[in-house]
């Protein structure tokens, strides 16, 4: 593989070949990858960067293999998918994944055996992104009311991370949501926090939390023994109260987190949970996309009639957020798939600078993305998260590369292939390669 880095070297080559392979149990893998410098600008990271451009040129490949053997494409990558156990070619082993589950669960549903209508077809294509860990760190702070003030350092990137993190934190602490109040802070106010990038933010962040919240629950049951003077070991934490211990010497009167906060000031002051931890173990992430089109024959342009997208997100802390996080990534790669790109002219100029030509995809150009959530646990993470972000970015571009409308009066049995090998499939891309097919 050779990606282009533009005048500095250090673009997303070594992501790229990690992702390559991975959703496969292949034996045999060599990769060898070149970061070229160019006289253009320098790159940066965009989500899930370099998996996208591997995984469709290996996904196409798959394709192309089902199509000569006669197999259905998701049998094909059943029949060589990657599980628990298998050793991937960069050295690490896969824990629990649910990339099988996926590919089950989309061969299942409803929209891979719907029939198609004229000058419709159907795509489907993988995705893996590794995911990371790294430093976190959150301050958990018992104000005297009974709230609790959550401070974090991972940032709310694309939405239903702060809500996510609370939910984790209430139910470690056994209270209502509503009673946790998430604040993102900086490095003046928590320990270091590495970049929230990797799709780390829930699996870090939350293990952090729930962290913090049992910190936090060590020193509410020293308070209490320390009111109710008791020993320590048998005042037990259940449902946001400090109990007597099933196996404690001492019985006393319970005291809920708002009582023990209210005299909080007046018992040794103010209570608060911390972590500052290196967060290890992120499950990766596998998904698969349908993706149904119609082309045009007479103008090239390709119009999304039904996109489903199926992942493994561990545990989804939050579906709705989780959902939206699917949704989006699949809108991300389909505008990859069929608008965005740069121009450059004859004079090395960027020709389409701004978003007046640079087309990217809004919601009147996409049909309503079905999402399935599989839920594989992660056994790293106290709640079975692993990161959801980056995977759905991954697969939209490739699913489109197999579509193959049903054109009336071509050859091989009423099928035009308009197999385009390039990435994005414009309207003027298609209709050159349709018409090269169909003569």
């Amino acid at each position: 593989m050779n990606f282009q880095a533009g005048a500095f070297a250090g673009s997303s080559i070594a992501q790229a070949t990690m992702c390559a392979f991975t959703r496969y149990d292949l034996p045999n893998v060599h990769v060898v990858d070149q970061d070229v410098t160019s006289n253009r600008p320098k790159v940066a990271a965009y989500r899930a960067p370099g998996a996208p451009i591997a995984a469709f040129a290996v996904e196409s490949v798959v394709d192309e293999m089902a199509q000569r053997l006669g197999i259905d494409a998701i049998e094909l990558r059943l029949r060589n998918a990657a599980r628990e156990g298998t050793r991937t070619y960069y050295g690490s082993t896969l824990g629990p994944i649910g990339y099988v589950e996926t590919l089950e669960a989309a061969k299942a549903h409803p929209r891979y055996s719907a029939p198609l209508g004229s000058d419709q077809g159907r795509g489907v294509a993988t995705g893996f992104w590794f995911n990371i860990g790294n430093e976190t760190s959150v301050a958990l702070n018992v104000n005297e009311d009974g709230t609790i003030a959550l401070l974090l350092g991972t940032i709310d990137v694309a939405g239903g991370h702060r809500a996510s993190l609370s939910m984790i934190a209430a139910e470690e602490l056994g209270i209502p949501v509503e009673r946790v109040r998430a604040v993102v802070a900086d490095t003046s106010g928590l320990g270091f926090n590495f970049v929230t990038a990797g799709s780390r933010g829930t699996f870090a962040g939350g293990m952090a939390c729930a962290v913090a919240a049992r910190d936090a629950i060590e020193k509410l049951r020293q308070r209490v023994a320390r009111i109710r003077e008791v020993p320590v070991e048998d005042v037990a934490w259940q449902a946001g109260r400090a109990v007597p211990a099933a196996n404690g010497s001492t019985p006393f009167a319970p005291m809920s987190l708002a009582e023990i906060a209210k005299v909080a000031g007046k018992t040794g002051g103010t209570i608060a949970g911390h972590a500052e931890i290196n967060a290890q173990g992120a499950g990766p992430g596998f998904g698969t996309h349908i993706a149904d089109v119609e082309v045009d024959r007479a103008t090239g342009a390709v119009r999304v009639v039904r996109y489903t997208v199926v992942q493994d997100v561990g545990k989804a802390v939050h579906p709705a957020y989780v959902e939206g996080q699917m949704q989006g990534g699949a809108a991300q790669g389909i505008g990859w798939a069929l608008n965005e790109e740069y121009v450059y002219g004859a004079d090395g100029l960027l020709q389409n600078p701004g978003f007046l030509d640079y087309r990217m995809p809004v919601a009147s150009h996409l049909p309503r993305i079905a999402t399935v959530i599989v839920e594989v646990p992660n056994p790293n993470h106290p709640y079975g998260v692993r990161g959801c972000g980056e995977v759905p970015a991954r697969n939209s571009s490739m699913g489109f590369k197999r579509a193959k409308p049903e054109l009336p009066g071509t050859s091989n049995a009423n099928e035009l292939r308009c197999s385009v090998s390039t990435a994005p499939r414009t309207a003027p891309s298609v209709l050159a390669r349709t018409i090269a097919e169909s003569m």
